[in-house]
């Protein structure tokens, strides 16, 4: 399975398609028999034994310029819809992610006056000396900006978690390609034995929430040693280090082309890493404007939860403004939308219920905040589509959750004293004996009468 990060646009560009081809070999090689939607047993000797941010090739910068700005001096003066939706104004009278770390482990992060004073370099698989500030493709700064950029007076604007610090570890780039192809073959930045590391190394920085918008979709398959050392390192980060783990679900596209859209949840067409270990990651599919499931999100028996992920707004890269549109590498510009951005809204949300509830551990915030979504009408409450159903910021942070309370229940009840006999039963005897001989004495009466009668009308007809 190709390592990539989200596309976002539906539209995905030449350079997004570069990310695909980021694996080893075992994970590009089919097998008679796949595995489908349960992914393999946990291995955990194959953690990361050194973590340490460095390029596991030599990289070097393309030709062509970095992402160009699509806001030039456009200026957006409409408050997000998507922060609208999700009432983040009313959320953050309750907390602001203060004192919660996220790691964004992408392309890097730009500095920007939205995220000033709150970017920690995390580290770089690209080129180690740029300690993942650089950010050539602006997919990074884009999904920090979602996380957590500060409020933008003129518009309102806001990330999900305003007071988080990010740290930035970039682990891919579709700008970079390597001076000698590696054993595989593969000369692009992003495999996958990087991810488990990068996973490794913002827990061991102290990362409270991960967000991993770099999604690696294929047929069901084997998995090689990277692969399942990703599953390593994110078991670790959760139950080890009680770290929550959010994961974009995917989108149709370069990325994922094929949709899982048959019945059988246990024989799925398309696997979605790092998604894929649902028992671990909290992974986040798109809905559009009236919270429908967004035509590019990639279904799933694994996807947990569901954010807006269409007509986004976010900080420009390139500048220290704002913007809602992307340049292609072709010129052309489009939307910013795609699962890459819907999950750092719930990372953001996340970082927000770890500071108003720092006694929760990752597993329970996950579990609050899919209790406490707006769940879709099916009869158990979720569906592949979105999961658990939209993410409800005010409801996670506010919701009173019975399960939660340390006080824990008796395992044995005591018995209830009280002084109330237990009902006698009525004696009936008398009522069955005089309904008895009432009813004999209405027979016998009913039989002289009908004895009166005939004697009557005999004798008529002989008078």
């Amino acid at each position: 399975m190709p390592v990539a990060r989200t596309a976002h646009r539906v539209a995905a560009t030449a350079a997004a398609a570069l990310l695909l081809i980021t694996a080893p070999p075992a994970l590009t090689t089919a097998v008679s028999a796949p595995t489908n939607a349960v992914p393999p047993p946990l291995d955990r000797s194959l953690l990361p034994a050194d973590a340490t941010p460095a390029a596991d090739l030599t990289y070097a910068r393309t030709t062509k310029p970095c992402k160009a700005s699509a806001a030039e001096d456009r200026k957006l003066t409409a408050k997000p819809h998507a922060q609208l939706v999700l009432r983040l104004d009313e959320a953050h009278r309750f907390a602001t992610g203060k004192g919660v770390q996220i790691a964004i482990i992408d392309t890097g992060v730009q500095p920007h006056q939205r995220l000033e004073g709150r970017v920690e370099a995390g580290g770089d698989y690209v080129v180690t000396a740029d300690r993942g500030l650089v950010d050539c493709d602006g997919h990074g700064t884009e999904v920090a900006g979602v996380a957590a950029a500060s409020r933008d007076q003129e518009t309102g604007f806001v990330g999900a978690a305003p007071d988080a610090t990010i740290l930035s570890i970039r682990q891919t780039s579709a700008f970079y390609e390597a001076t000698t192809p590696a054993p595989d073959g593969r000369t692009v930045p992003g495999a996958v034995t990087t991810l488990a590391q990068s996973i490794v190394h913002a827990v061991e920085l102290g990362a409270d929430v991960i967000n991993v918008s770099l999604t690696s979709c294929g047929p069901p398959r084997t998995p090689g040693r990277g692969e399942r050392s990703v599953q390593a390192a994110i078991d670790w980060a959760v139950n080890t280090k009680d770290v929550v783990v959010v994961a974009a679900a995917g989108n149709i596209g370069p990325d994922c082309t094929t949709q899982n859209d048959n019945l059988d949840d246990e024989d799925v067409k398309v696997v979605a890493s790092p998604p894929w270990y649902r028992d671990d990651v909290l992974s986040v599919a798109s809905v559009d404007r009236q919270g429908r499931p967004s035509k590019f999100t990639v279904w799933g028996p694994w996807v947990s939860i569901a954010a807006p992920g269409e007509e986004i707004t976010t900080v420009d890269a390139r500048g220290e403004g704002l913007t809602d549109k992307s340049i292609a590498d072709d010129g052309k510009e489009g939307a910013i939308q795609g699962t890459s951005f819907a999950a750092p809204y719930v990372a953001g949300i996340a970082a927000l219920v770890r500071e108003q509830h720092p006694e929760l551990t990752a597993r329970q915030v996950v579990q609050r905040l899919t209790s406490t979504a707006q769940h879709p009408g099916n009869q158990d409450g979720r569906d592949r589509k979105v999961g658990a159903g939209v993410v409800d910021p005010v409801a996670a942070l506010t919701s009173d959750l019975p399960r939660e309370r340390s006080e824990a229940p008796p395992t044995e009840l005591p018995p209830l004293a009280t002084d109330l006999d237990a009902p006698a039963r009525p004696d009936r005897t008398g009522l069955a004996v005089a309904l008895a001989g009432s009813g004999v004495a209405a027979g016998l009466l009913l039989l002289v009468l009908f004895l009166v009668h005939t004697t009557r009308r005999v004798r008529a007809r002989r008078g």
